[in-house]
């Protein structure tokens, strides 16, 4: 089957949505199916693009077994409302070249992941005029986050933001996105039952079984070994509200034997390193993204992880970090209880320990409680090895659509 991926992020980023769309495309391949990609060049989460790579030219090649196509974009430095709105738009607009250049090829499957919807015209058009089954899958709802977080603002955008939000969703073959409560704002917006497919995000669980931790790892870090870990790995953005682990660091400054380890890039990354040396905190320890291969030793490294998310973030985006912190157990999530982490947090009783978003008193009653458990959390990683393990995740998906 030839199949096109369609998205803005992808392999090598080592985070995110384009961690998930690389495995897919190499996992497609090795199925024996002819894959191409058309995306952009790696920029996430530090907002650059990467040495190696141009923001504004076209390139062509082979990557594992993938045709990857990537297409120029504008990528800010500092995200704001209009200069995020310009970066997925100048991605829609190149990418349209490229998309279209697919026509000769005719591909049998278009999967466009979001974000970003900008992109939805072109990818529906090409479907239609190809005769491919059309899939759209949904990572973030980057309208929802836009405005749940005030990152745009103004009724009237609001109320055509959706309702084109709407209609695209409703002209894809098939929408499928990563968890309950995302399937039920799907079904809100006008998606019909025929079209909505699950398609989680996944663990490789067998990397993560019995490591142990990693004193070398830690001191490397900057992290005495001898401390309790506080764990947060991934993207440092506006989405998760990485201010309340500031604060609860302050708070517990006093409880010598903890320490925050925050391992990432993205755009909040200098405000928080600002609040947390205007306030000497010796608790608080950066460092930057580590490498895939050191991600299993990382998080058997931590005693307790924290999934931090502001309460407007919690239905539109599901953190792509969740998949391997379940596989190691010891998860502390910050949402509310009728959000996808709260549904799965009730329907999977004992999976992780559920406080109030942006609330410091709740975090830390939250890291207590997780403190105080003797041992990696069991109902965790049985379920990640039941139902996010990676090859039938995938199987699934194909079979479904």
């Amino acid at each position: 089957m030839k199949i096109l991926l369609y998205g803005i992020n992808y392999s090598p980023e080592l985070t995110g949505i384009g961690k998930y769309s690389g495995e897919m495309a190499g996992w497609l391949a090795a199925q024996g199916h002819e894959v191409r990609v058309v995306t952009a060049p790696p920029y996430y989460p530090d907002w650059k693009v990467w040495q190696g790579f141009s923001s504004w030219r076209f390139s062509k090649r082979q990557e594992a077994g993938v045709t990857v196509i990537r297409c120029p974009l504008y990528v800010p430095s500092r995200p704001t409302a209009i200069n995020r709105l310009l970066h997925l738009a100048s991605f829609s607009l190149s990418s349209a070249f490229a998309a279209f250049a697919q026509l000769r090829w005719k591909p049998d499957l278009v999967i466009l992941v979001v974000p970003t919807m900008f992109c939805a015209p072109q990818a529906v058009a090409l479907a239609k005029l190809t005769g491919a089954m059309s899939v759209l899958h949904i990572q973030d709802y980057e309208v929802d986050a836009l405005f749940g977080l005030s990152i745009a603002k103004g009724d009237g955008l609001k109320r055509f933001a959706f309702a084109a939000e709407r209609a695209l969703l409703r002209a894809f073959d098939r929408v499928s996105t990563i968890s309950s409560g995302m399937l039920q704002r799907a079904a809100e917006k006008g998606v019909t039952k025929e079209q909505l497919r699950f398609f989680p995000n996944w663990s490789e669980t067998a990397r993560f079984q019995k490591v142990p931790r990693d004193a070398e790892l830690l001191r490397r870090l900057g992290v005495d070994p001898d401390k309790q870990v506080l764990l947060y790995s991934g993207n440092i953005g506006e989405k998760q509200g990485l201010e309340c682990v500031i604060n609860a660091a302050e708070r517990l400054a006093e409880r010598t034997e903890l320490v925050f380890l925050l391992v990432g890039e993205g755009a909040g990354k200098a405000r928080l390193l600002d609040m947390s040396l205007q306030r000497n905190q010796t608790n608080v320890v950066f460092a930057p993204l580590q490498p895939y291969d050191d991600l299993p030793a990382l998080l058997a490294s931590a005693d307790c992880h924290l999934v931090i998310q502001k309460r407007g973030a919690a239905d539109a985006v599901l953190p792509s970090k969740l998949t391997n912190i379940l596989a190691v157990g010891n998860a502390l999530i910050t949402a509310d209880p009728e959000t996808s982490l709260g549904l799965l947090c009730s329907e999977h009783p004992g999976i992780a320990t559920l406080v109030e978003p942006e609330s410091v008193d709740a975090l830390i009653m939250g890291i207590e409680a997780v403190l105080a458990m003797t041992a990696p959390n069991m109902t965790a990683i049985d379920y990640a090895h039941e139902f996010l393990d990676k090859d039938r995740i995938l199987t699934r998906f194909l079979t479904e659509i």
